[in-house]
């Protein structure tokens, strides 16, 4: 909910992760991929925890992706995503190394080509 004057948020973050301010595991980076492991839960989360799971049901989300679909800082969704970790609700995958991505410039010369093989 966000206020209509300045567009700031009416509650503080810090309430969406019941005043806990750091997240429970430090391997969450800004670029860990989340996944949900368990269909639709209706136990007795906080409703952050539940609308991170709600977000995670059609597939898989960055720490930053969720944060910002659900409005939050990182840091807060961070603490979220560590919380529904420690339940097994949720599984947090490491980011893919700069070394292990593809190289953009022969990514662009296949593209590239088969534009030419259309033509």
């Amino acid at each position: 909910m966000r206020s209509h004057r300045s567009g700031r948020p009416l509650v503080p973050a810090y309430l969406s992760t019941s005043g806990v301010a750091r997240p429970s595991r430090n391997s969450l980076e800004r670029l860990s991929v989340l996944t949900s492991t368990a269909g639709p839960v209706f136990g007795d989360l906080p409703a952050a925890q539940h609308a991170l799971l709600q977000s995670l049901e059609g597939g898989s989300l960055t720490v930053v992706e969720a944060a910002a679909l659900l409005r939050l800082p990182v840091s807060a969704v961070r603490v979220l995503a560590a919380a529904l970790i420690d339940q097994g609700l949720v599984t947090a995958r490491p980011p893919v190394p700069p070394a292990a991505q593809p190289d953009h410039d022969l990514l662009k010369r296949v593209a590239d080509g088969l534009r030419a093989l259309k033509l």
